[in-house]
């Protein structure tokens, strides 16, 4: 059993012993401990594989906002992982820190996430070498928009509430595409 905040949960065997962390921010942002995420990630790092990413603090439609949370913590989150820049609403407004962070995270409110400016930081961030993920994935549209524009990886809930309603979406499409899905 690991322990997270007050959510305890057995970790499954990893089918390829790699393993990304999110913060849980935008579920629960005023439940979020610095501290216990920290802890929880180097609990993870010793006994669980390899790590792909694990993201920095952010708040969900602000940039601004999550840089100001973000840039203090890349490096701690290091100590464990690549530390990932959740990309928000915004951000295209700003002067993006490239060099502090290594994987990018495609966040942000849906409208934001699907539109233009989340598409060309994308191009950029893939410009630049870096594996770009996309959360709240929950339909095959939407995996498949996330790959059209560059995406490594995506991840959503829907599998883990619907295990049974239409897993044969990610299926279909991982034989069909399989470069979202494949092995690091």
């Amino acid at each position: 059993m690991i322990r997270y905040g007050n959510r305890e949960a057995a970790i499954p065997s990893l089918v390829l012993g790699i393993w990304a962390a999110d913060n849980g921010c935008y579920a629960a942002p005023d439940r979020f401990s610095l501290a216990g995420y920290i802890g929880w990630l180097h609990d993870m790092g010793a006994h669980h594989g390899t790590p792909l990413f694990a993201t920095a603090p952010d708040v969900v439609g602000d940039a601004q906002a999550t840089l100001n949370l973000s840039l203090p913590t890349f490096e701690w989150i290091r100590e464990v992982a690549p530390a990932a820049l959740v990309a928000q609403d915004g951000l295209e407004n700003l002067d993006i820190p490239w060099d502090d962070f290594d994987v990018l995270f495609v966040g942000g409110t849906t409208d934001w996430k699907l539109g233009e400016a989340a598409a060309a930081i994308v191009a950029e961030a893939k410009h630049r070498g870096m594996w770009v993920h996309m959360g709240r994935v929950n339909s095959h549209r939407r995996t498949v928009y996330a790959e059209s524009i560059g995406c490594d990886s995506v991840d959503g809930t829907y599998l883990r509430f619907r295990p049974y309603g239409r897993p044969d979406l990610w299926a279909d499409h991982a034989n069909a595409n399989p470069s979202i899905w494949r092995e690091t």
